[in-house]
C-alpha cells in the first residue's frame, strides 16, 4: 500500500472530492452509475493522508440535487465546505440556506452530464456575486483561447479543475492555450486545482508527465492561486488510482517548501472560507 511520502501540514485540504450514497436518486441527467462512496469511506482516506479540511464537489450525476453533497458536508462540521450544483434561476432564499450549509461556489460542468452551458455562465456570476461565491468551471482546456474573453469578463472569483483539463496536454508550456491559462491566473481572482492528472494524461502513471510538466510551471509561477485535491473516489477510472501516490506527485511539482503550505492550507482556507 502506498504511503505519504511527505509531512503534510496541519490544516491540509482536499479541494474536490464527491460523495455518492445509494440511499440518494441520480438525476435523469445522470451519464453513468457511481460507486458507492459515501463520508464515512472517504473518512478512512483523509486519515490516512493526514489532510484536515475537504471541498466536497456535487457530482453530475445528482444534477441539482444537492442533498448527498450536503449530508457530506454537515457529517464534517466545520472541517468542510461545499461547491453545489444550482439553475440560474436559484432564489436568494435558498442560496442562503446553501451558504449556511457552508457552500461556497457552484459548478459549472461543460462536458456530457453537465445540465447548464457557455450561456449560463454569466448570468450565474451575476447570481452569486453578493454571496462571495466562486464559480467552480472544468471544460476542455485546449479551447481557453477562445473561451478567455468570457473568463475574464465575468466579476466573480474562478477555479479552473484538474490543471486545465487539457484533453490533448499541451506539448509545452509556451502553448497559447496554456497561456491563456495563466493570462487567467494573472487577475489575481482565478485558482487551479492541481488534480486528476490521470484524466487527460497521455503518458500515464506513475509520473504522468506531460501533465506535470504543466503542473510544475503553475506551482513555480502561481503557488497563490493553486490548489490540491484527490478527485476521490476517481469516477470512471479502471483501476482507480492511490490516493496517496496521487498526493504524492505534489512535492515532484512544488519547488519550495513555503508553497506546500499555501497550495494545501492558505489557499483553500482563504477561498472556502475555513478561517472566517
Amino acid at each position: 500500500m502506498t504511503a505519504v511520502s511527505f509531512s503534510v501540514p496541519p490544516g491540509a485540504c482536499d479541494c474536490h472530492i464527491h460523495a455518492y450514497d445509494e440511499a440518494y436518486s441520480l438525476a435523469p441527467t445522470a451519464t453513468f452509475k457511481p460507486p458507492h462512496a459515501p463520508m464515512v469511506y472517504y473518512a478512512q482516506v483523509q486519515a490516512a493522508l493526514g489532510l484536515t479540511r475537504v471541498v466536497v464537489v456535487q457530482p453530475t450525476g445528482y444534477g441539482f440535487y444537492n442533498r448527498c453533497t450536503l449530508a457530506a458536508v454537515a457529517s464534517l462540521g466545520g472541517r468542510a465546505r461545499a461547491v453545489a450544483m444550482v439553475p440560474v434561476q436559484v432564489p436568494d432564499s435558498e442560496l442562503e440556506a446553501l451558504h449556511r450549509s457552508g457552500v461556497r461556489g457552484v459548478r459549472m460542468m461543460m462536458f456530457p452530464g453537465g445540465i447548464l452551458g457557455w450561456d449560463a455562465l454569466a448570468p450565474m456570476a451575476d447570481k452569486l456575486r453578493p454571496w462571495g461565491w466562486h464559480l467552480n468551471v472544468q471544460f476542455n482546456g485546449c479551447d481557453f483561447v477562445q473561451r478567455l474573453p468570457l473568463l475574464q469578463s465575468l466579476n466573480v472569483p474562478l477555479v479552473i479543475d484538474h490543471t486545465g483539463k487539457f484533453l490533448v496536454p499541451p506539448a509545452g508550456t509556451e502553448d497559447p492555450a496554456f497561456q491563456a491559462l495563466c493570462r487567467l491566473l494573472d487577475s489575481g481572482r482565478v485558482w487551479v486545482k492541481l488534480s486528476a492528472p490521470y484524466e487527460t494524461s497521455r503518458q500515464g502513471a506513475p509520473h504522468y508527465s506531460d501533465v506535470g510538466l504543466l503542473a510544475r510551471y503553475l506551482a513555480t509561477h502561481y503557488p497563490e492561486r493553486c490548489l490540491w485535491a484527490s478527485n476521490w473516489p476517481h469516477p470512471n477510472q479502471d483501476p482507480v488510482p492511490s490516493n496517496a501516490a496521487m498526493l504524492n506527485l505534489l512535492p515532484n511539482w512544488v519547488a519550495r517548501h513555503a508553497d506546500l503550505q499555501r497550495i494545501l492550507v492558505d489557499n483553500p482556507a482563504q477561498l472556502y472560507g475555513f478561517d472566517a
